[in-house]
């Protein structure tokens, strides 16, 4: 909970410092695009959040993003499929991908890294071949405009995508923190083999992490493909995977695995958001708005080394003093 409370407070001091710097940040319009941003971004970092818990990592999101985007215009505009198969075709499309690279990291070992990164290279190759590589939208989105508004529409002046997300960090807040799997899958994390000597089926708590992990990859992909409204399978979704990873390290999930919380990631998403709407208020050159990501989530690992460390020391400490 230090955590938490230590980077809300970071993301309070920043919004009162930008917003004095340059008053149009807390314009109506700026908050509701902010918070749009927030929605979609959130709800895919709380997915990467699961996984980073387990001791793993998905390089593969923004590649995830730009394949169901591509397909979920074919299915909607070319085949003229119903919205709500269009939408469930997707979501048990992610479920599966997150499957395979849950059995390919727990049955056949393959490293995190190795299967997430090859994910990234497969799904943008595939998103680009279906594509003929060419620029896909939705056009004027007859037929289904109730999922357009998923992503464009606002419920009581509040951005879908925010609501969305909230309705996925409350389930997922149960699951992590007040469920016995959530316990299972910090316990994991913390420490695999004792957990696995505990009794614990480690295999399948990992690979349920990266099923979550796909499904909010595949609600995110559909957000963004109508936000945009213009998916081009090569660009489309480039560095997200980033921005989930900084995210949910800035929200207190650490990289070790074992550790973290939904408040801590949503925190986190906002965080980032500010910054890079720092970066266009505060006319900051456009090209350092990576630089400051990866600045982010460097002074993130600092920090959660160091404090591993004071951990560590206090606890010899305590057992000197025991003895």
């Amino acid at each position: 909970m230090r955590k938490e409370l230590g980077i809300f407070i970071l993301l309070v001091v920043l919004c009162i410092i930008v917003s004095i710097k340059n008053p149009q940040f807390i314009s109506n319009a700026n908050i509701q695009n902010m918070s749009r941003l927030i929605g979609m971004y959130g709800i895919f970092s709380i997915g990467a959040g699961i996984v980073i818990i387990t001791g793993g990592i998905d390089l593969s999101i923004g590649s995830i993003l730009a394949l169901f985007g591509v397909v979920l215009s074919i299915m909607l505009t070319e085949w003229h499929w119903p919205a709500i198969v269009a939408l469930a075709v997707i979501l048990a499309f992610g479920a599966f991908l997150g499957t395979i690279h849950g059995l390919l990291i727990t049955r056949i070992k393959v490293q995190p890294f190795i299967v997430t990164l090859c994910g990234l290279l497969i799904y943008r190759g595939l998103a680009r071949y279906i594509a003929n590589d060419s620029t896909r939208g939705f056009g004027t989105g007859e037929g289904f405009k109730w999922l357009a508004y998923l992503a464009t529409g606002s419920f009581l002046h509040v951005p879908m995508p925010f609501v969305l997300l909230i309705i996925v960090a409350v389930i997922m807040w149960v699951v992590l923190h007040r469920s016995v799997y959530g316990r299972y899958l910090l316990a994991v994390g913390n420490n695999e083999e004792a957990a696995r000597y505990s009794g614990l089926n480690s295999k399948n708590i990992i690979t349920a992490a990266y099923i979550i992990s796909g499904v909010l990859a595949g609600i995110a992909s559909i957000l963004v493909a109508f936000y945009t409204n213009s998916i081009s399978p090569s660009s489309h979704g480039n560095f997200y995977e980033l921005y989930a990873i900084a995210a949910a390290v800035l929200g207190g999930c650490s990289l070790r695995g074992g550790e973290g919380s939904i408040i801590g990631i949503l925190i986190g998403t906002a965080l980032l958001q500010v910054l890079r709407n720092l970066v266009n208020l505060l006319e900051i050159p456009g090209s350092l708005d990576f630089a400051v990501m990866g600045t982010v989530i460097l002074i993130g690992v600092i920090a959660d080394q160091l404090v591993k460390k004071r951990s560590s020391k206090m606890v010899k400490v305590k057992a000197a003093v025991r003895s």
